[in-house]
């Protein structure tokens, strides 16, 4: 299932149709920075429009005649299409062209598949591969005979593919069972942070806006930042301080495309629950991106897909270096921060992301002011453990005037255990 590649990378016809039929279209560039994110070697692009794809080869009889005058000229090992083939037009192209085959979904899942670092990514790659490929795997045994009627007609074809098949989905059945029990393994995670009222906050974004390198900037984790397509795949997390708000869960999560393959949210549901359970949304924007509003459309268009549309979100527009811009807050009409400006790169104006969180996070932030009598020395040690105290005085008799700012949730706790 995972195809050995030369290290030069795989010489690559690429095709894109501009399609009448189509109500949203690819990016032609954005799908030539995925094949070389896949390690492809692109060598011709062909281009062209129709009404709508021919029904046996996708393009027509003179775009499959170019097609194949590419690979000849210049010894292609395979062609890739930036859209998603049915896998009947699939096996007619192989068969026309002489060569490898693949769709926009299966380049997608065989970039995730040399991404995964982790067993659970892992499975939850496989998965989404078994089910992409169970609808094509009459292709691997074309070369046999098919069952038919009659003595002596009777061949092992179609023997072979149902054995196929009932292997297929016993794994996928199995993949499916262990996935769940991480699932189940994540929601007690997530409840043990409930109960100890640790908020999250999860990073969201398009894919290369710069997610990983903003989570190394606030976390000092090293997690792999790279300038290509899908480099994060398995989700992290870190805690971060945030003074006065307190402790935050932040989450490094995978990042969107567009028309992202509806198998690959499917099998990576455990890692999006992150991003359904936090608390706040980082929408992390590439802000020199010609097409971030593009972008931002599909990742919202992805989040209600998930149910993750109605998480409140912070917009965090990124890059500014490239920019040449100064860090800044944009608050809406109540005041509250709604865009953050700055360059995770840098650094620059990361103080003021963190200056948001915490107002965002700390709404629910109360300020009282406590007198602390002697013998009520537990009360006092809980509340400095917290970070929770601004100012203390004391007293001729040794009592203790605090002012204190901390959630309301801790503060409700603290005032139940003292009852």
């Amino acid at each position: 299932m995972f195809f050995e590649r030369p290290e030069s990378g795989e010489l690559a016809v690429l095709v894109h149709l501009h399609l009448d039929s189509e109500a949203e279209r690819e990016d032609p560039r954005e799908f030539e920075e995925l094949v070389l994110s896949a390690g492809g070697d692109p060598v011709a692009y062909v281009m062209g429009q129709r009404t709508a794809p021919h029904p046996r080869t996708f393009v027509g009889k003179g775009k499959l005649q170019e097609i194949a005058d590419q690979v000849s000229l210049h010894q292609a090992e395979i062609v890739m299409f930036n859209h998603a083939l049915a896998p009947s037009q699939e096996r007619n192209l192989e068969r026309e062209l002489n060569c490898r085959v693949l769709d926009r979904t299966g380049l997608i899942l065989d970039i995730f598949a040399q991404r995964a670092r982790t067993h659970e990514g892992k499975l939850q790659v496989e998965l989404a591969q078994l089910r992409h490929m169970s609808t094509r795997l009459v292709r691997g045994w074309t070369h046999l005979e098919r069952q038919k009627g009659g003595i002596g007609l009777r061949g092992p074809g179609e023997t072979q593919l149902e054995t196929d098949r009932r292997l297929l989905r016993a794994r996928i059945k199995s993949i499916t069972n262990r996935l769940e029990k991480v699932r189940r393994q994540r929601d007690q995670g997530r409840r043990a942070r409930r109960r100890a009222e640790l908020r999250s906050v999860s990073l969201v974004g398009y894919t290369n806006a710069g997610k990983s390198t903003l989570f190394n900037q606030l976390t000092s984790a090293e997690v792999l930042a790279a300038p290509q397509l899908f480099a994060t795949l398995d989700p992290t997390l870190r805690r971060l301080d945030l003074g006065q708000a307190g402790t935050v869960v932040l989450a490094d999560t995978v990042g969107f495309i567009s028309h992202l393959p509806h198998k690959l949210v499917e099998a990576f549901k455990a890692t999006l629950e992150e991003t359904r359970s936090a608390d706040l949304l980082l929408h992390v924007i590439d802000a020199a991106n010609e097409d971030r509003d593009s972008n931002i459309q599909q990742v919202q268009h992805v989040l209600s897909e998930i149910g993750a549309q109605d998480i409140p979100q912070l917009m965090v527009y990124n890059k500014l270096d490239l920019l040449e811009l100064a860090p800044r807050i944009d608050r809406d009409s109540d005041g509250r921060p709604s865009r953050v400006w700055l360059s995770a790169t840098t650094g620059a104006g990361t103080e003021l992301l963190l200056q948001a969180i915490e107002e965002l996070i700390g709404l629910d932030m109360i300020t009282e002011h406590l007198t602390i009598e002697p013998d009520q020395g537990r009360l006092r040690s809980a509340l400095y453990q917290m970070g929770a105290v601004n100012a203390e005085e004391f007293d001729e008799q040794g009592v203790a005037r605090l002012s204190v700012r901390l959630p309301r949730a801790d503060w409700d706790r603290l005032m139940t255990q003292q009852q």
